[in-house]
């Protein structure tokens, strides 16, 4: 977990100066400050939100108009890796690819670890009119963990240049509380938590700026990985990612339409004791104590960060809650679990999964 950072007064972070070598195509990274008016600068074209989970492309005009898994199917590795399927084409492929084919994740835990696929997937992205404009690089916004270290930004940074983009970076936890509806400029405090599916960050803003963040690298990729060994240690079955996620989507469904019953969920998989296919019924409460056991390392962080606000920003948190964003926000245990351990009323957003895309379309309007 990364410290608290103090309030800074701006909510972007610049790379210490240094010269510009040749051949080095980020250089510095450039840093937008979401408060100020673009009418200084050319304004950007386009957004992107690129999550573990999914990629998202924000036109200025036309609102989202790429969604797809952010993941990549590729040929010929031992050679020259040429793509086969990219967004939703790839995630059929997951853990159904014959050995010359393999499907990769470009991010990981909220962290680019692979700048070739994410190129890939940048340039498969794009909107196609902005191909047709080799003259010179579309300007986007790109949006990026707060915790992200300066190798790991810098190498975001290059395979945006590498897709044809003119990046300019901004932190995820201001562009959620933005696309939540959250009032980032005025001078009282809003605490707002991105639950993401490759890292969980929680932040304290007031006046356009960072006050105080913190994270965890667990989302919603780790509860499927909780689901899996559950199934694996308690019911010697072995399912895929795939089947997780249906399992974590099945549950906040039944959930949400009988929050009070305990209803059934099927489970298809590999016995590991016949090693024979086999399908079995779990109960909700079961998949509910998965989740709540994952949720208390995001209790845990939330409750450091307010352990850390300052007096009157703390009053501001508790007069105006806790605001959840991100996809992992509609698992139901997670609201339940904050206002018990913390006694602060919690919000979820309107729309938890598009926040921070939503709130990059409003810097791109603004």
């Amino acid at each position: 977990m990364a410290a608290p950072q103090p309030c800074s007064g701006a909510n972007f972070i610049r790379f210490p100066a240094a010269a510009k070598t040749k051949g080095d195509k980020a250089g510095a990274a450039h840093y937008i400050d979401p408060m100020v008016s673009f009418s200084s600068w050319t304004r950007p074209e386009l957004a992107i939100d690129f999550g573990t989970a999914n990629l998202r492309v924000i036109d200025r005009d036309a609102g989202v108009v790429f969604d797809e898994p952010s993941l990549c199917c590729f040929t010929d590795l031992g050679t020259a890796p040429r793509l086969v399927a990219a967004g939703a084409a790839a995630q059929a492929m997951v853990d159904r690819t014959p050995p010359k084919l393999a499907v990769r994740r470009p991010l990981r835990r909220g962290v680019l670890q692979d700048i070739h696929t994410a190129t890939e997937l940048l340039r498969y992205a794009i909107p196609r009119e902005l191909k047709r404009k080799p003259w010179r690089k579309a300007r986007a916004l790109m949006g990026v963990p707060a915790d992200a270290t300066q190798a790991e930004r810098r190498a975001l940074f290059t395979a945006a240049i590498d897709a044809g983009l003119s990046p300019h970076l901004v932190l995820e936890p201001f562009a959620a509380a933005l696309g939540a509806g959250a009032r980032v400029d005025e001078p009282r405090g809003a605490l707002i938590v991105e639950c993401g599916a490759g890292t969980t960050e929680v932040a304290v803003i007031s006046l356009g700026g960072m006050c105080l963040t913190r994270s965890v690298r667990a989302g919603g990729a780790a509860l499927d990985q909780a689901i899996t060994d559950h199934l694996h240690f308690r019911h010697k079955i072995l399912i895929g990612r795939q089947s997780a996620e249906c399992i974590k989507k099945d549950y906040a469904a039944l959930h949400a339409a009988a929050p009070s019953s305990d209803g059934l969920i099927e489970v298809r998989g590999r016995s590991l004791v016949s090693m024979a296919p086999q399908s079995l019924h779990i109960s909700s409460a079961e998949v509910g104590r998965v989740v709540e056991k994952h949720a208390t390392q995001i209790v845990a962080v939330i409750r450091d960060v307010l352990n850390e606000t300052p007096p009157e920003l703390s009053h501001d948190v508790h007069v105006n809650g806790i605001l959840l964003t991100g996809g992992s926000a509609l698992m139901p245990q997670l609201p339940r679990m904050i206002e018990r351990e913390t006694s602060v009323p919690v919000v979820v957003a309107q729309h938890p999964p598009l926040c921070v895309a939503q709130g990059l379309h409003h810097m791109l309007q603004g």
